[in-house]
């Protein structure tokens, strides 16, 4: 028996676009959670109240809760005015209290043509901006470090967390996506990153090709990072992102048998880590 237990959660629509599928291999892999991202083929925050009630219902019903929403908050071009997001953040908040889900995922804004330098004051603008409107709602939004978007790599990823300095923004960990920017997640960023990391992203990836594989079978140093989070106390949720059968701008799909596949790899992780999953 495991001394440590982390909550075990994944993106359901990897899975399928039906939310009573996602939530069946959930619990049938162990999961006490899920990370909301579509559901019926429509992203969290287009869905509307009905929606979002049913979709409650049918965790409820398979008792699964939220460990977050997915949303698409900050993969947008960070020209456009920074209404634009707080106002689509303003939706995903919804989702999150009515699913009870206690973190919304975020992005830090594509710069397509230009520096990453000359974007820097619109996007911790911007961040910031997110950052306010969700202080006070109970809600924490966790930065994914996503490549082509402002914080990829560890030093833009700590630059924003720092300067914006909210209690209501913190990071989750994608080893995966720090491979395809040519960044050694351990070694490069973690001993950084790790006093704001609160959510753990499950997928790795093959530094020769940046294709993601199942987490343990690439370079992400996953098992070095489990073994790190469990010595300094990580509590939080591990959630699956596997991208096994293709991946798109705003998410990506694995399918019931890959999902699995991809379970059962971080499965072994856990194991040799000594962690448990619940």
């Amino acid at each position: 028996m495991a001394n440590v237990e982390w909550a075990l959660s994944g993106f359901g629509d990897e899975i399928d676009d039906d939310p009573r599928v996602q939530a069946a291999v959930m619990r049938a892999l162990g999961a006490s959670h899920i990370e909301v991202r579509s559901a019926w083929g429509t992203n969290i925050i287009e869905l509307g109240e009905e929606q979002l009630a049913e979709l409650k219902k049918v965790f409820d019903e398979a008792g699964l809760k939220a460990s977050a929403i997915a949303s698409p908050i900050g993969k947008v071009d960070v020209g456009l005015p920074v209404e634009h997001e707080v106002e689509r953040l303003g939706r995903a908040l919804r989702a999150a209290e009515v699913l009870g889900a206690p973190y919304i995922r975020i992005f830090s804004f594509y710069y397509e043509g230009k520096a990453p330098e000359d974007v820097r004051d619109a996007v911790i603008e911007r961040m910031t901006a997110l950052a306010r409107r969700a202080e006070g709602t109970g809600v924490t939004l966790v930065h994914e470090n996503e490549k082509d978007i402002f914080g990829d790599i560890p030093e833009r990823v700590l630059d924003i967390v720092e300067t914006v300095d909210s209690p209501a923004l913190k990071l989750a960990w994608d080893p995966a996506n720090f491979v395809q920017v040519g960044v050694k997640p351990f070694s490069d960023g973690y001993e950084r990153l790790r006093p704001h990391v609160v959510y753990l992203q499950v997928k790795d990836a093959l530094s020769s090709t940046r294709q993601v594989v199942p987490a343990g079978e690439g370079d992400g140093e996953v098992l070095r990072t489990v073994e790190a989070l469990r010595d300094s106390g990580y509590e939080g949720f591990a959630s699956l992102e596997p991208h096994l059968a293709y991946a798109y701008e705003t998410g990506g799909f694995s399918g019931p048998y890959a999902f699995g596949v991809a379970a059962r790899a971080f499965a072994k992780v856990l194991e040799a880590a000594g962690v448990g999953a619940v």
